[in-house]
């Protein structure tokens, strides 16, 4: 460990010493040393296809598993992150996360730049995180990939590491409703600039900081819990408005249950962009998309869904065309919708997709209704004939082995 820290300066302290100390078994420490030395890491193929960080993402995910709430501090599930990442394209420039974790957004960035032909010298990285062993499991995700990134140590609304960094992407999950994030040492801070949050829930302090830390031109896409979407109590929707009506909310997904290892609290994707007018994409200003992912995902387990591959390329090229990337744009009934402002305040500034997109179009029913009841009518009579031969037959059989009903 300490030969690792030689070559690699910016893990000093990260890394664990304990291996030494006499409770330790050392005849399993040395079976697991002799285990991973017969693992070919070190050849281009295992180099390649970056085994060594897909193992360390697997551990995560089954600690995380194991951890159950306190799991969800240091791991946000991979489909949630590949979603934020593909509708948000971090393709060039400052890519940062407050709240970062084990730093998954920032592997699944690189991922990104990686599957679409990009160059990964073409993003700087930006993170903080506040639980100090979090932060060295941080700082190991990121090296073992070789992805270079700045992680600072400490709470980012109290300590912010990164006070002057306007971020070209924003990726996200802070801790939702958080009670105890010290909201009452902070009423006059710079960045809120849409109303000050409530001391007893984080869930608007997030947001705001969030788009303090935006470039004139930057987007970010954070995971919030469903009550943000709607929630009216201790000024929250007085800021969500002034956020609607400063033009900034792009988009909003709604995401099905039990995709996390932390909580059964609904969750949602907001997605917040500082220039709307036209520099990559069309001009939305003045409108919102909207879209319902709540029948999506598939059950892994019995206690967990995930989003499919096909799952979240639909949520996001619908994103992508909405926003003039190419392919055609339509409302499609119970999925998606793009709403204007003026809907969006006749719904008092509320953003649950629900409220948008409807309900799913139910095919036409051409038959005619005497044709319909005269087919019904039919078909009950044929279940009840074949019910009641049904209970002859059982009679019969009974009756065979001296049993009288």
């Amino acid at each position: 460990m300490e030969a690792i820290e030689k070559e690699n300066p910016h893990l000093k302290g990260v890394l664990s010493k304990t291996y030494a100390r006499p409770t330790l078994d050392k005849r399993r420490l040395g079976e697991l040393i002799d285990l991973i030395g017969t693992i070919g890491l070190g050849d281009y193929e295992s180099k390649s296809k970056d085994v060594l960080g897909k193992v360390y993402e697997y551990f995560l995910g089954q600690f995380a598993d194991a951890e159950g709430k306190k799991g969800g501090q240091f791991y946000t599930p991979t489909s949630i992150v590949r979603l934020l990442v593909e509708m948000i394209e971090p393709y060039k420039g400052r890519v940062y996360d407050p709240c970062c974790g084990s730093g998954g957004m920032f592997v699944q960035s690189e991922k990104f730049i990686e599957a679409h032909q990009g160059l990964i010298d073409d993003i700087s990285i930006y993170g903080q995180e506040s639980n100090p062993t979090t932060w060295r499991l941080c700082n190991m995700n990121l090296a073992i990939r070789g992805i270079e990134a700045n992680i600072g140590l400490g709470d980012s609304f109290h300590d912010d590491k990164n006070k002057d960094l306007k971020a070209d992407y924003i990726l996200a999950n802070p801790p939702f409703n958080m009670s105890d994030w010290g909201g009452e040492l902070l009423r006059e801070d710079i960045r809120w600039k849409y109303g000050v949050p409530p001391a007893g829930n984080a869930n608007y302090a997030w947001v705001e900081h969030f788009i303090h830390h935006l470039s004139p031109k930057g987007i970010a896409g954070f995971v919030l819990a469903n009550g943000s979407m709607s929630s009216n109590t201790s000024g929250e929707g007085e800021i969500r408005k002034n956020i609607i009506e400063a033009d900034l909310v792009d988009c909003m997904v709604a995401l099905p249950s039990q995709l996390f290892y932390n909580t059964m609290i609904p969750a949602c994707l907001w997605f917040i962009a500082r220039d709307r007018k036209n520099h990559k994409f069309r001009d939305r200003r003045g409108e919102t998309l909207f879209i319902d992912a709540r029948k999506m995902g598939v059950m892994i387990d019995r206690r967990h869904r995930e989003l499919t591959d096909e799952d979240i390329k639909k949520i996001s090229s619908v994103y992508h065309a909405w926003r003039g990337e190419g392919g055609k744009y339509e409302d499609v009934a119970g999925f998606c919708k793009a709403a204007k402002l003026e809907e969006i305040r006749k719904n008092n500034h509320i953003l649950t997709p629900g409220r948008y997109v409807g309900t799913e179009a139910i095919e036409e029913d051409a038959e005619p209704f005497e044709e319909k009841m005269k087919r019904l009518t039919t078909e009950l009579a044929g279940q009840f004939e074949r019910s009641h031969e049904l209970e002859k037959e059982i009679r019969k059989n009974l009756e065979d082995i001296g049993l009288n009903i």
